[in-house]
């Protein structure tokens, strides 16, 4: 099912995308679906990012490829870092290329959502936790990651966490292929089965450092291909079974 999260006459609800109607749900679903019963057009709402996580938690050097193109040694344990919630803009809103960086950068990710507490979950149990998958760009503004030793403000700026269009919660996101495509250009095409760390592996590894909470996001890494976006750009990450995510870049 593809859930979203939409706005509609000044409200804000969430529902089932059956076609181009949505079904309203009380609330969003992560277990048992309550139907409102009510049902809205979609082109009559705008869709939101489709969750409202406490935390978004990103993973650095997760594809082989990357780590070669960026010259860095892949790490014994997943890199972590974390993106703010006030990073986050949804499906068809602007990215802002902001005045202190001279090269933003687009990186398609496959994006995962929790739908229950956890914390050292087993590997083996990982997928019990996971309510979907959905579609991340991690912009990052390249010139201030590799300035400093911390990624908070390269990762940070408000709009560097685009994520949606909706949430996938029947999808098996092995051998799927995940592309950015800039200005109608593929970028970046690359495919799941290229992780170094699987989904199960860092959602367990994760919740044995903090608790995972329903609607956590965790962002499992970019392939190689990265590059530059500027003023007038869209940027479109695309993934095989779940859809498309598409921003536009707009200076500050």
């Amino acid at each position: 099912m593809k859930i979203v999260r939409y706005s509609r006459e000044g409200k804000q609800g969430y529902g089932v995308l059956e076609g181009r109607s949505i079904k309203c749900t009380q609330g969003l679903p992560y277990d048992a679906i309550d139907y409102t019963g009510e049902q809205v057009d979609l082109d009559e709402t705008k869709l939101l990012a489709p969750c409202e996580p406490q935390k978004i938690i990103a993973v650095g050097l997760n594809y082989m490829s990357h780590a070669i193109e960026i010259k860095m040694e892949i790490p014994e344990v997943p890199l972590l870092f974390f993106k703010p919630t006030s990073a986050i803009i949804s499906d068809g809103e602007n990215i802002v290329r902001p005045t202190q960086s001279q090269q933003v950068e687009y990186e398609a990710e496959l994006a995962v959502v929790i739908k229950k507490e956890g914390k050292f979950i087993p590997e083996e149990k990982a997928a019990d936790y996971i309510f979907g998958y959905t579609c991340l760009n991690d912009v990052t503004a390249r010139d201030l990651q590799f300035a400093e030793s911390q990624w908070a403000r390269s990762k940070g700026f408000d709009t560097f966490c685009p994520f949606g269009p909706w949430i996938e919660t029947e999808y098996d996101y092995k051998g799927k292929q995940i592309k950015a495509i800039l200005n109608g250009k593929v970028v970046q095409d690359a495919n799941t089965d290229d992780f170094i760390n699987s989904v199960e592996m860092l959602v367990s590894y994760i919740s044995t450092i903090m608790t995972l909470k329903p609607g956590d996001v965790i962002s499992t890494g970019t392939a190689g291909g990265i590059g530059p976006m500027v003023e007038g750009d869209t940027i479109r990450v695309q993934i095989e079974g779940i859809g498309v995510l598409e921003n536009g870049v707009v200076d500050i």
